[in-house]
């Protein structure tokens, strides 16, 4: 009776710390404060996969002030943990990575040489936080950052799942911001470092928001989500990667989050890194594009616009 009772306290025990730590990992993570507008051009580093790609980070630095300059790590399908971790593979690496792009990663977040630094996690995000750790890679690429000096702002960059997902594109987008991006995946840095709070790059959140007013017919020319999305070499669609319209879309969210400026008037004819023309919106659908973007930019806290932004 005495060995049951042991086991049925033991038990409960530990289905109690199985509570408390759901109860932690659901603690809604508080909004960081505002972030004074830059006065001058950043430099950035992307860290990442073919989500964050070498197109857009380039064509963010033609719609940034003149003096914006980046450096990146990729991979293909590249989790926090495969960039973390010395002995695991990154998939197309020679690639993906190309001078004078690319700059090795715990190098560069580690160096103070960065006004920003960017991060994303692989998805199936699901799969990232169940299988790959990334609460816990998160949080030491968070700590690694502020104990850079100067410490960069840091960012997190909210990419989609794919268009065949079987819960729903649009579905997964509007659910998971908060309960996996940002208490999932960051909540855990966000408790451990109150004083490096990370901002929101909602690059999801304007896709699906582009995607929604196109398909209500409010962006002239542009009528899909897959008008958005690229092809494969047979002419199929591709269900995760952006085409250069959709890659346009997300460069311009990081602008307006990273400059806290609105991206209205800017260029909309750009070039992939490359060298080669980007396809390009026609130019009364781009000043719609830019538009839902600044919306949608001002109406999450997370992005840190303050209210001289706001009201700009």
């Amino acid at each position: 009776m005495m060995a049951r009772r042991g086991f049925i306290a033991l038990s409960a025990a530990v289905a109690a710390l199985g509570l408390a730590g759901f109860a932690t990992r659901s603690r809604p993570v508080p909004v960081p404060p505002p972030l004074p507008k830059p006065e001058a051009p950043l430099t950035v580093f992307h860290l990442g996969h073919s989500l964050v790609g070498a197109d857009m980070p380039y064509m963010l630095a033609q719609l940034a002030p003149d003096g914006h300059g980046y450096n990146s790590q990729l991979g293909s399908g590249t989790s926090l943990r495969g960039h973390w971790e010395p002995d695991e593979p990154i998939l197309d690496f020679e690639t993906a990575n190309q001078a004078p792009a690319f700059r090795d990663a715990r190098e560069a977040v580690a160096s103070g040489d960065y006004d920003a630094v960017v991060l994303t996690e692989m998805v199936e995000l699901r799969d990232a936080l169940k299988y790959f750790d990334a609460a816990k890679y998160f949080e030491k690429w968070v700590e690694l950052a502020s104990n850079a000096s100067p410490a960069p702002r840091l960012f997190l960059y909210e990419t989609w799942h794919k268009l065949d997902d079987p819960d729903g594109w649009l579905e997964r987008i509007d659910g998971d911001l908060e309960r996996l991006w940002v208490r999932e995946l960051t909540g855990r840095a966000s408790r451990r470092h109150p004083d490096q709070p990370v901002y929101l790059i909602p690059g999801g959140q304007v896709l699906a928001a582009v995607a929604r007013a196109a398909e209500n017919g409010n962006i002239p020319g542009l009528d899909s989500r897959e008008a958005l999305f690229a092809r494969t070499p047979d002419g199929a669609l591709d269900a995760i990667h952006i085409n250069d319209l959709g890659t346009y879309i997300v460069a311009l969210t990081h602008f307006a989050v990273l400059y806290q400026r609105s991206p209205e008037g800017l260029p909309h004819q750009l070039t992939r890194a490359d060298g080669t023309p980007a396809q390009a919106l026609p130019a009364d659908a781009a000043r719609r594009v830019q538009q839902i973007v600044w919306q949608m930019v001002t109406a999450l806290p997370r992005t840190g616009l303050g209210a001289e932004a706001r009201d700009a």
